[in-house]
C-alpha cells in the first residue's frame, strides 16, 4: 500500500475518519482545519492512499522549562524557555491500524524537528502520551518527564514525554555517537 504524507488540505473529507477514539476524531474532524487555516496553532499532516485519509498528526512549535528535563539531560542546556517541537496528535483509522502508519507519521513529525533544529533551534520532541500508548512512544525513545507531585491527576491522564534531538537518527550528535 503507497502512503502519502501530506498537509491537511480544506476539501480534505474528515467526516468519516475513526480511530476508535471519540477524543482524537473529534480533534480532526471539528478543530484540525481552524486550528491550520484560520489560527494558524499547528499544522496537521495527513497520511492518505487512493485518496483516502488513513492517519493524521499535528504538531505544533512550542517551549518547555529545563526543570521538566532529568538531570541528565539539563547538564548542557540553558534554564531559559527552551524550543520544542509538540507532537499534539497521532491517530491511525480503524481499518489500518496496526500496519506502521502511526510510526511513519511519528519519523515524519521528527523529520520536522530534525529541520526545526537545523532551522531556527529545537531542542526535541515532546508529546503527551496516553497511557495506551506510553509503550509506543518509548520503543521511538521517547522517555517521561518530570511531573511535579501532586499535579497527576487520579483518573489515567496523557503523560508528558520527550525524545532529545540529538536521538534522533540523522541529526549530527545521533550520527555521531
Amino acid at each position: 500500500m503507497e502512503i502519502e504524507i501530506r498537509p491537511l488540505r480544506p476539501d480534505d473529507d474528515r467526516s468519516s475518519f475513526s480511530s476508535g477514539d471519540v477524543e482524537l476524531d473529534r480533534f480532526f474532524r471539528n478543530y484540525a482545519g481552524q486550528n491550520q487555516f484560520r489560527l494558524h496553532v499547528g499544522v496537521t499532516y495527513v497520511a492518505s492512499t487512493a485518496g483516502l485519509v488513513v492517519g493524521y498528526v499535528t504538531i505544533a512549535p512550542g517551549s518547555m522549562v529545563i526543570d521538566r528535563l532529568p538531570r541528565r539531560e539539563r547538564q548542557r542546556l540553558p534554564a531559559y524557555p527552551l524550543p520544542i517541537l509538540r507532537l499534539a496528535r497521532l491517530a491511525v483509522s480503524t481499518t489500518h491500524q496496526g500496519q506502521g502508519i502511526g510510526s511513519r507519521l511519528v519519523r515524519f513529525a521528527l523529520e520536522m524537528a530534525r529541520e526545526m533544529a537545523r532551522r531556527f533551534g529545537c531542542v526535541g520532541v515532546v508529546v503527551d502520551a496516553l497511557p495506551e500508548a506510553l509503550r509506543f512512544y518509548a520503543r521511538l525513545g521517547f522517555f517521561e518527564l518530570v511531573v511535579e507531585a501532586g499535579a497527576l491527576p487520579s483518573r489515567p491522564a496523557p503523560r508528558p514525554m520527550f525524545l532529545p534531538i540529538g536521538s534522533i537518527p540523522g541529526t549530527d550528535r545521533a550520527s555521531s555517537q
